[in-house]
C-alpha cells in the first residue's frame, strides 16, 4: 500500500511507535501520544470570550516520570520529513525539552535545541532513533551533572497513587530548581502567578530534595496561619509526622500526630518572634520557600517546617 495514503495516526502507529520501540523506549513509562498541554489562549472581545488552538505534541518522551528529554512532531507522507520540526521547536521551548524530532514516517529529522551537537541538525533512518541512554547522556553532558547531582535529579517525583499530576510550567519549575540545588546552587527564586499551584510546587521541590538526602531540614514559610494550616493537611500531608508548625502566637511546636515541643518562654510577642527568630536562624541556613509574595522578613512571622 501506498505510504501516501496512510493517515498521520497511520505513521505514527506503524513506524514511528515501532521506531521508538526497538531503540529501547517503554511504551508504558516512557511514551506520551498526543499529549495536550494547553487548553488555548483566552480571547475577549467585548463581551465574547473565546479560546485559541489548543496545544498538543504528537509524542514526548521521557527518561522518567515529567523528566522530559524529546518532543517529536509527526506528519503524513505527503509531507517534508521535517516540516514537523518548526512546530515542535516550538512546542518544545514551552515545555523546556531540549531535543526535537520531525518525521513522516520515512526517517527523522533531529534537532539539538542545546546547540552541543555538530550540526545541531541531523537526517536520522527510521531505524536509527537514539535509545533513552543516548539521550539521557547528551542531556547529563549538557548539564554537566556529576554522578552526586544526577542522583538528586533523578529522584522520583510524589505520586502516592493520586490521579494528579504537575502542569507542564510546574514540571518546569520543580526540575529548574532541582538542577540548580544539585549543581550546589542556593539561592533560587520562582515567580509564579496566583493560582498557578505554588505550594503544590513547593511540595514537590521538597519531597524529592528531602527523599534524595540532599536536605535534611527544610523550612516554609507564610504570613498567614490559615495558609499554614492549609498546607499541612492538604498538599504537604504525605510528610506526615516528619512536620511541624511553628507560631509566633504560640509557645510550642506543633507536629502533625498532636505532639508539642516548648520553645523558650517568651514574656511578649516581641520576645516570642524573637524566640521563633533564633530557632530558625538555629533550625536552617540555606533552604527557604516563601509560600506569598510578600517579602521572606514579613512572611517569617508565621512559619512550619519538614524535617527527618
Amino acid at each position: 500500500m501506498d505510504k501516501r495514503a496512510f493517515s498521520e495516526r497511520d505513521i505514527c502507529t506503524k513506524f514511528i511507535t515501532p521506531a521508538l520501540r526497538q531503540a529501547g523506549w517503554d511504551e508504558m513509562l516512557q511514551i506520551r501520544e498526543e499529549v495536550s498541554f494547553t487548553k488555548g489562549r483566552i480571547i475577549v472581545r467585548g463581551k465574547l470570550v473565546t479560546r485559541g488552538q489548543a496545544k498538543r505534541a504528537d509524542y514526548i518522551l521521557y527518561f522518567k516520570p515529567n523528566i522530559p528529554l524529546a518532543l517529536i512532531e509527526a506528519k503524513d507522507n505527503s509531507h517534508s520529513v521535517r516540516d514537523g520540526i518548526q512546530q515542535g521547536l516550538g512546542y518544545a521551548a514551552t515545555l523546556d525539552i531540549p531535543f526535537v524530532f520531525s518525521s513522516n514516517g520515512d526517517g527523522f529529522v533531529f534537532h539539538d535545541r542545546t546547540g552541543a551537537s555538530n550540526p545541531r541538525e541531523a537526517n536520522l533512518a527510521i531505524d536509527a532513533f537514539p535509545s533513552p541512554a543516548e539521550l539521557w547522556a547528551r542531556y547529563r553532558a549538557w548539564k554537566g551533572l556529576t554522578p552526586e547531582a544526577e542522583e538528586v535529579v533523578l529522584q522520583d517525583y510524589y505520586e502516592g497513587g493520586s490521579e494528579k499530576a504537575p502542569r507542564y510550567y510546574q514540571v518546569n519549575a520543580v526540575n529548574a530548581a532541582i538542577e540548580a540545588i544539585a549543581d550546589g546552587r542556593n539561592r533560587i527564586l520562582l515567580v509564579m502567578a496566583t493560582g498557578t499551584g505554588k505550594t503544590y510546587t513547593a511540595f514537590q521541590i521538597i519531597w524529592r530534595l528531602w527523599k534524595a538526602g540532599r536536605k535534611k531540614r527544610i523550612l516554609f514559610l507564610a504570613d498567614r496561619n490559615v495558609l499554614i494550616d492549609q498546607t499541612m493537611v492538604n498538599d504537604f500531608r504525605p510528610f506526615g509526622g516528619a512536620m511541624a508548625k511553628l507560631s509566633t502566637n504560640a509557645k510550642t511546636i506543633e507536629r502533625d500526630d498532636g505532639s508539642t515541643i516548648d520553645l523558650t518562654i517568651a514574656l511578649d510577642k516581641k520576645r516570642r518572634i524573637d524566640t521563633l527568630t533564633r530557632f530558625i536562624s538555629a533550625f536552617i541556613r540555606r533552604s527557604l520557600v516563601p509560600r506569598s509574595g510578600k517579602s521572606c522578613s514579613e512572611s517569617s512571622r508565621r512559619a512550619s517546617s519538614t524535617s527527618s
